[in-house]
């Protein structure tokens, strides 16, 4: 039987042994067999879905998404057209724009507060030229709160 050992397939893949494992628990990666003397043995194609579980994290998504993902590549025939990469890469973009989209809100927010010179959190909530939205953010957390 020839295969890959869990250290070649860690050091081809860019992951550590753990990682590996961890993977392996999960059931991103399916359970290699073993050699006559008890040594995983891997497929060559194990490197391709360990790079393709971390690109896909990189990419934002969760290890619950990731699972899901392979899952639907497995599935081809029959599949429901939302179980594919498209559905789900359009999903995982419209989350990672409504994100970029708060990120740059806060950042003009900051940006506004250093032009305006606030040093004092207390001093600038109380002025009426603060560019800080405190009064929308306690709103935003009560809100949340009340959930």
């Amino acid at each position: 039987m020839s295969g890959l050992r869990s250290s070649q397939i860690a050091a081809a893949a860019g992951v550590n042994l753990q990682t590996l494992r961890y993977y392996e628990r999960r059931g991103l990666l399916a359970a290699p067999e073993r050699s006559l003397g008890g040594h995983r043995q891997y497929p060559e194609q194990a490197v391709t879905v360990l790079k393709v579980i971390k690109a896909a994290q990189r990419l934002g998504f969760t290890l619950d998404e990731v699972a899901g993902l392979l899952e639907a590549g497995q599935h081809r025939h029959g599949r429901h057209p939302d179980a594919g990469l498209q559905a789900r890469a359009q999903a995982k973009l419209a989350e990672v724009e409504a994100k970029i989209a708060d990120l740059q809100v806060i950042a003009d927010t900051l940006r506004a507060a250093v032009d305006a010179g606030c040093d004092d959190l207390v001093a600038c909530a109380g002025a009426p030229c603060c560019p800080i939205p405190f009064a929308t953010i306690a709103e935003g957390a009560s809100d949340a709160e009340d959930r």
